[in-house]
């Protein structure tokens, strides 16, 4: 019955453990707090002590620790609806921030000029696009999202992301404020500055259970909203979550790669791109070649999503290995979901590259075994979207419908909707 220790023992990693109601204030200190720590870590050493006395198999002892993990849930599910979101001044993720113009000019960061927008320092150099922070004299935030369109290559696409962003306007899509052209064949694309994004918060671990389930919901608000006006994202994936508080809302964004049917800049229906999607939240379905993939690839990609955010340490579901190479991943899937064959995976006979290559046959794990200490109720949402069926997959408008999922999500915060971008205006605009 001692292999069973871990389960508790990990939860008290993350606090799990602490069963008895607490305050915002609390939630947040605690995970600044080395004695907040050490007190959540005791309490889950007597929760797992207590269920190792009354448990009589090793079955019953992971029912008990199970059921103190979605005790602590409920707790702070209870204690933290409607609390307020407030930013305090000392929390770790908010300090050294700078909020206001002045705070920032003073440092001596003048920047340069992108079209109207002055003060423009560079915050993102990637192969696509340079991101600047823009600085209004009222103190507004702006990100310059700077691309050379002629330098592309499919699927990356300016136009078309203009294009999707404007028809995927809504309270969880990142706000396109405008575009214009500059010199040299480059195009500017304005968006209100977003602080943080989900995986440095799940990588800072300055995130609770609560506010984890809010931005996973406005996620799949996102998801549902895009996917029925048949846009797909490809590229879901926790950076692409952006929030200016913990405490949302959160907005889906990048919508470099998107991709809609009858769009000018889109693949035929049937002959997309595979090489989309990010390191180990690709679908399996890529990974063999599959063209005709649908919205289901990104709910294998939002299931990594939420795996990775409930997860003790957030650790990502699966592993691409250091070169983020297709056959690490494939290696990883396999190992954890089992090697899938034609009655697991029905679709495996229309994979064009299924077959080429003999992999090891590796047994199915369970879900337990790979999400140990988390929610029961996460852990079922996981596994009805990381399946190798594409069709098996929860849509996100069933996901909406299908009560074992949206449990998960009670308690969530709510939140008032963001400007559109008609409100926000530019800084000639914002300045009169």
């Amino acid at each position: 019955m001692g292999d069973g220790m871990t389960t508790t023992r990990n939860a008290a990693k993350t606090g799990i453990g602490d069963l008895e109601p607490i305050s915002m204030g609390d939630i947040r200190l605690q995970t600044a707090s080395s004695s907040a720590f050490a007190e959540a870590q005791a309490k889950a050493r007597q929760c797992e002590t207590e269920a190792y006395e009354k448990a009589t198999s090793k079955e019953a002892y992971d029912q008990l620790c199970q059921q103190a993990i979605d005790n602590a849930e409920r707790a702070f599910t209870v204690t933290t609806t409607d609390c307020s979101t407030t930013e305090r001044d000392d929390s770790p993720i908010l300090k050294d921030k700078p909020n206001s113009s002045t705070e920032w000019y003073a440092e001596g960061n003048r920047g340069e000029t992108i079209g109207a927008y002055t003060s423009c320092t560079p915050c993102f150099d990637g192969l696509h696009s340079t991101i600047y922070k823009s600085h209004a004299e009222d103190g507004t935030v702006f990100a310059v999202k700077v691309t050379t369109p002629h330098l592309m290559t499919a699927p990356h696409d300016t136009a078309r992301e203009i294009r999707l962003l404007h028809e995927a306007s809504s309270e969880n899509v990142v706000t396109l404020v405008e575009t214009f052209n500059l010199d040299g064949g480059r195009m500017a694309m304005v968006f209100p500055f977003i602080k943080y994004d989900l995986a440095q918060l799940l990588q800072r671990d300055m995130v609770t259970a609560t506010q984890i389930r809010s931005i996973l919901r406005d996620l799949f608000e996102a998801l549902q909203h895009i996917h029925h006006m048949g846009i797909l994202h490809r590229d879901i994936k926790a950076s692409n979550i952006l929030m200016d508080s913990p405490d949302g809302p959160a907005y889906l964004a990048d919508f470099g790669i998107a991709w809609k049917e009858g769009d000018p800049g889109s693949e035929p229906k049937e002959s997309k791109i595979t090489d989309v999607g990010t390191t180990y939240y690709r679908a399996p379905e890529l990974l063999f070649g599959y063209k005709a993939y649908g919205p289901s690839l990104d709910l294998w990609a939002a299931g990594c999503v939420v795996g990775e955010a409930i997860a003790v340490g957030h650790r990502p579901l699966f592993d691409s290995g250091p070169l983020g190479s297709d056959l690490s991943l494939v290696h990883s899937i396999f190992s954890t979901l089992g090697t899938p064959d034609e009655s697991v995976w029905p679709d495996v006979k229309i994979l064009p590259d299924w077959g080429k290559v003999e992999f090891h046959t590796y047994p199915p794990r369970s879900w337990q075994d790979i999400l140990p200490a988390v929610s029961s109720k996460g852990r079922d949402l996981v596994s009805r979207l990381v399946r190798y069926q594409g069709s098996e997959r929860l849509s996100a408008e069933e996901l909406k419908q299908c009560q074992r999922a949206t449990r998960f999500f009670s308690g969530c915060n709510t939140h008032s909707p963001p400007p559109s971008s008609g409100e926000m205006g530019s800084p000639a605009e914002i300045a009169k």
